[in-house]
Order: structure tokens, then C-alpha cells, then sequence
């Protein structure tokens, strides 16, 4: 899997994350392309998804041709507390044919639950010692509170050691210290809080040893 950053202009960002196909011997014709910008923590909470309204990108991330086009609507699952179902745009390039699904950032491809809710799930086990029923985050659909086998699913991409968690264990309570002193630390997400801070140890400090 390739992720490659492109620039969106104005407060955003954009990144490409390339997809296998599921035929091995073809080329993939998916691409997705996360869309990201900068929000204040407490807005970005409620607001996450409203880049998925915004203009699609024009210029083609696989042949870098300004052929993008629109290719319709669809919905997509995203849990957390202010979300359920988020609206998401496709495109398609009349040059070389890719399919482009533009996706927030806070959302991933084939997931059900956003990573605002994830970062909350580790907050709630790793910070105030909830048990895995109590660590499950708040969302806005009270039928599909996540069970704790997909809390420890989540986990466990994070961090694979064994002890089970134990680099999540030392890594999570310095992330709080540095939230709760203020620390100034900006990353692909933007500023560092505690929405962000499932995506920013996926992203940027694979605990997978």
C-alpha cells in the first residue's frame, strides 16, 4: 500500500493511499484520496466530514492530468459521537480511467467507526482505566456502540507486542501529558489533540513490532 501527500490548496491538504486490487494479476483501479484541513480540536469534532461537500480534486494523483470528473455519490458509515452516516464523492479520470473515492481524512476505506471515535476509545482504556465494555466511545447512533472485540481490533493495528499494548501503554499517557501542558505539535491531522491522536500514531508512529 503507497501513500503519497499532494497539495489541495488553502487550509487543506490531500494524500493518496493506493489500494490492491483484489486480482493480483491486474492493476488496481481504485484509488482513495484523503482529503484533510485544519480545524480548532473543538470544531473539528462536529465538522470532520464536511470536506466530503467540497470541490473534488481535478488533477489525477496516478497520471497527474487535470481530467478528474465527477462519478457520483454515496454514503458511507463513519460512528462517533456527532456522526453516523457521511456523505463521500467519486471521481473518475478521463485520461487513464482510475476510480477516485474522496474520503476525510478521519475516515478510512472499509471501516465503520471514525478515528475521532477511535482516539476516544484509547483515551477512555489507556487514560481513565475504563474496562473494555466502559471504554467504548460515545456515538450518535446508540445501536452500534462498538463492542470491546473491536476496541482490541483496533487497538492491536496500532500496536502488536506482547505484552499486549505494552507500547501503547508507555506511548499513550506521554501524548496526554503533552495535551494537557499544551505542547504545540502539528502533524498531517493538524495540531496535535486528542481527536487526532489515532491517526497520528497509524500515521506517523507504527507501534508494529
Amino acid at each position: 500500500m503507497l501513500s503519497v501527500e499532494i497539495s489541495k490548496g488553502g487550509e487543506g491538504s490531500a494524500w493518496v493511499r493506493f489500494l490492491p486490487d483484489e486480482n493480483p494479476g491486474r492493476a488496481s483501479q481504485c484509488t482513495i484520496v484523503f482529503i484533510s484541513r485544519s480545524e480548532a480540536p473543538g470544531k473539528l469534532v462536529a465538522d470532520w466530514a464536511d470536506v466530503a461537500a467540497e470541490p473534488i480534486l481535478r488533477r489525477c494523483p496516478v497520471c497527474s492530468r487535470d481530467d478528474v470528473i465527477g462519478h457520483g455519490r454515496r454514503r458511507k458509515q463513519a460512528h462517533d459521537e456527532h456522526h453516523d452516516w457521511i456523505g463521500i464523492r467519486r471521481g473518475i479520470c478521463r485520461a487513464c480511467r482510475k476510480t477516485i473515492t474522496f474520503l476525510p481524512a478521519f475516515s478510512l476505506p472499509y471501516t465503520h467507526y471514525s478515528l475521532i471515535a477511535r482516539s476516544e476509545a484509547l483515551r477512555r482504556y489507556f487514560i481513565e482505566d475504563c474496562c473494555w465494555e466502559a471504554a467504548a466511545p460515545p456515538v450518535k447512533d446508540p445501536n452500534r456502540v462498538p463492542d470491546a472485540s473491536s476496541l482490541r481490533r483496533w487497538f492491536r493495528a496500532l500496536d502488536s507486542s506482547q505484552p499486549p499494548f505494552s507500547f501503547l501503554r508507555r506511548t499513550v499517557p506521554v501524548l496526554d501529558e503533552w495535551i494537557r501542558g499544551g505542547q504545540v505539535f502539528r502533524h498531517g491531522h493538524g495540531q496535535l489533540s486528542w481527536p487526532t491522536v489515532f491517526p497520528l500514531l497509524q500515521r506517523v508512529w507504527p507501534l508494529r513490532i
